[in-house]
């Protein structure tokens, strides 16, 4: 049985505990739904996790009434990356269930270019040096201010 998602928050998941204040993250969006956050170990840098703040399992438990403010924020990430970042291009994932690494639900948005040597579901992964996440997150956050929501609440 698929568990329905609606507790508030879990010790045992690091995206909670991101969203409670327990676990540093280098944020570039919160609102009353969603954060939006550097993965620590990037595919590119730049690579930024969206999830609900309050806790849902899998995508296959998502509430209807976020399911827009998801897919629309990822629209937006991606537009900043483009602005912000200078990428040529995005990908965007969710895993449910399998490979899934974190027990919450996130939507990977990953900047691209052309010759980035991302091919198929092969993700290298990489590291920030001392204080350049906190200098991608001021970017991509910036840029993301400049992006209209178009209606996405």
């Amino acid at each position: 049985m698929i568990n329905s998602g609606t507790a508030e928050h879990r010790s045992d998941d690091v995206i909670c505990r991101i969203v409670a204040g327990d676990l540093p993250a280098d944020v570039v969006h919160r609102d009353d739904n969603l954060i939006g956050f550097l993965d620590h170990r990037p595919v590119f840098k730049g690579h930024v996790l969206i999830a609900p703040v309050r806790h849902v399992d899998t995508l296959l438990t998502l509430p209807e009434d976020l399911m827009q403010p998801l897919l629309g924020l990822a629209r937006r990430m991606s537009s900043a990356m483009l602005d912000g970042l200078g990428a040529q291009g995005t990908f965007s994932a969710i895993n449910t269930i399998v490979s899934q690494s974190i027990p919450h639900l996130h939507l990977h948005v990953v900047p691209r270019t052309k010759g980035d040597g991302l091919r198929g579901f092969f993700w290298p992964r990489t590291r920030y040096a001392a204080g350049e996440a906190a200098d991608y997150a001021a970017r991509i956050a910036a840029a993301l201010s400049r992006v209209r929501p178009d209606d996405d609440t």
